[in-house]
């Protein structure tokens, strides 16, 4: 049986996927979107990420919206780390195996919508508590809002799971 491995590079020569409104373009013929769709697929790594994004859009600072639900990414790659004005990324239905990948996510300012759910993370105690206190500022997680009770529960997880850091004083030597 032979695999088949999808690569982001691939996405260059591929045509998108039309939608319910027309995709736009500027003079220079890159899109005009703040939304990358890449579901369901079978990408395994996300390798010339942001060289492949800023030749498909026109302004991939701008970039709010990634789907990559359903493909075989066993971690958080730290590229998405660099697009600071993401405020929806999908990522349920993947491989990702370690609780702590999502420590990665918390450097994302405008992150307000996630989904890791179909991973195997999914399995691990306290998934959903780990993941509210790593990143405070989700208000959508796995398609479910996030309320005041969740938070509390968190916050007690948080507590009880998770050891503070201890601070060194550094003692100078006489």
């Amino acid at each position: 049986m032979v695999a088949f491995q999808a690569l982001v590079t691939d996405l260059t020569s591929e045509e998108p996927r039309t939608g319910l409104r027309p995709i736009r373009h500027s003079k220079s013929g890159k899109s005009l979107t703040q939304s990358l769709w890449l579901n369901n697929n079978v990408l395994n790594d996300l390798r010339d990420f942001s060289h492949v994004v800023s030749l498909l859009l026109e302004h991939p600072e701008n970039l709010a919206w990634i789907d990559l639900s359903f493909n075989d990414l066993t971690s958080i790659d730290p590229v998405l780390t660099t697009f600071f004005n993401l405020s929806v990324l999908y990522l349920h239905g993947n491989s990702i195996q370690r609780l702590g990948e999502v420590n990665k996510l918390a450097v994302l300012p405008r992150l307000r919508s996630l989904t890791l759910h179909g991973n195997p993370i999914e399995e691990q105690k306290g998934y959903r508590q780990y993941v509210l206190c790593t990143l405070p500022r989700i208000t959508t997680f796995d398609f479910s809002g996030v309320t005041k009770a969740d938070r509390a529960t968190a916050e007690v997880w948080k507590h009880m799971n998770i050891k503070p850091k201890k601070v060194r004083i550094k003692q100078n030597a006489l």
